[in-house]
């Protein structure tokens, strides 16, 4: 068996773990808001997400082609199965790192980081594909700031509508509403994050000249999809109650104002195709939702350690891969 081939399939197993690490790293958010308000409880919250997220993961795969040739070009890309197996070992690390210390860090930035990282140790600034890199960027830098926008309008025109109702019992009801939009939180979820690991594989699969489009096969779809959702089952409860207790206390109110604008700009950028952080998303919604009720009731202080979080992803995820390059190409 040559070198290429077992590279290749080390990236698909690599990637498929990936995948798992972020179904209990980033779907935690998704259900945080539900098990923080108790509308669900967190074993039947997290089966909730797993199902979800294994059906939206198997709906589209507009992100997948993204990821496979907007950073970089897999055809043009030398020693490109070292990168893309460095990008995952830098990814995987970073994602490991954040969850033991229950910081709500994004996948998305640390994948993306690594690919540039890696392939830019492998090859210069000259080998990334900058019209599609900065698409890219633009989509992860903009989406936080739409869901903070977003929470606060949301938020304010709930309020105004159950200004004169029994908050106790609006409150009661709307547990049930959490639900569903747990259900809808889950299933943009797997549209958009499941698709990345798609993405390394198709990279991989092109890379290996085993593959000559940029189509996702299905197989790589059931396995990304099943890889997420049996991570989801596990649950990340370290990030459960980062989010869904420590920006704010929420009420199911917060929590379906929160769900509901977070799912739908996740799942609009999946239809345009392009990647975000569900992570930035949602705990930016949550951010938005809690300064529409009380600017104070938000707990800057550990809103401001996620925002160092993502700030800092990216450079470090990206150095961590060149030099993991740089070691793999010496020993590979």
């Amino acid at each position: 068996m040559d070198t290429v081939l077992l590279l290749t399939i080390a990236i698909v197993i690599f990637a498929l773990a990936f995948d798992f690490i972020n179904g209990f790293h980033d779907t935690a958010n998704a259900i945080a808001t539900s098990v923080s308000t108790r509308a669900l409880k967190p074993r039947v919250a997290i089966l909730l997400a797993a199902t979800m997220n294994f059906a939206g993961a198997l709906t589209f795969t507009g992100v997948a082609k993204t990821i496979s040739k907007d950073i970089v070009d897999p055809f043009t890309l030398e020693n490109g199965s070292i990168v893309i197996l460095a990008a995952l070992l830098s990814s995987i690390i970073w994602n490991l790192v954040t969850w033991y210390f229950g910081i709500p860090s994004s996948s998305s930035h640390a994948l993306i980081g690594s690919i540039a990282g890696a392939a830019i140790s492998a090859a210069g600034v000259g080998i990334l594909n900058y019209t599609g890199f900065i698409k890219i960027m633009e989509a992860l830098l903009i989406s936080p700031v739409i869901a903070i926008v977003g929470g606060y309008i949301v938020m304010t025109i709930l309020r105004r509508v159950l200004r004169n109702r029994n908050l106790f019992k609006a409150n009661r009801r709307i547990r049930y509403l959490q639900i569903l939009t747990a259900a809808i939180q889950s299933f943009t979820h797997g549209t958009n994050d499941a698709q990345k690991a798609m993405g390394i594989i198709t990279m991989a699969l092109i890379a290996a000249n085993l593959q000559t489009g940029d189509d996702i096969q299905m197989w790589v779809r059931i396995a990304a999809a099943t890889s997420m959702g049996i991570g989801t089952s596990i649950g990340g409860y370290k990030i459960i109650k980062t989010v869904g207790g420590k920006i704010m206390k929420i009420r199911p109110i917060h929590g379906a104002a929160a769900d509901l604008n977070s799912a739908a700009i996740i799942f609009g950028a999946t239809l345009l195709h392009l990647p975000v952080s569900t992570t930035h998303v949602i705990s930016s919604s949550i951010m938005g939702v809690g300064s529409a009720q009380r600017v104070k009731g938000v707990k800057w202080g550990t809103a401001k350690t996620i925002v160092i979080t993502w700030i800092i992803t990216m450079p470090i995820s990206a150095i961590v891969a060149a030099i993991l390059y740089q070691l793999l190409n010496l020993f590979l």
